[in-house]
């Protein structure tokens, strides 16, 4: 599934402050392999260079 900015979104990455935590996508970079990264906000702080594997849509 394709995210795009504005979007919320729960992060799964167990090396990040934010795992498990809904966020909103501030920012999309594709990649030059094709890939997309994301920065996605969160209430008390950001995480850059989110891979699309790494998030769920929110409810």
């Amino acid at each position: 599934m394709s995210f795009e900015e504005g979007d919320t979104v729960v992060l799964h990455d167990e090396h990040s402050d934010f795992d498990g935590e809904t966020g909103e996508i501030t920012q999309k970079v594709e990649t030059m392999f094709g890939d997309a990264n994301y920065t996605i906000s969160f209430e008390d702080g950001q995480e850059a260079g989110v891979p699309e594997d790494n998030l769920e849509a929110a409810e």
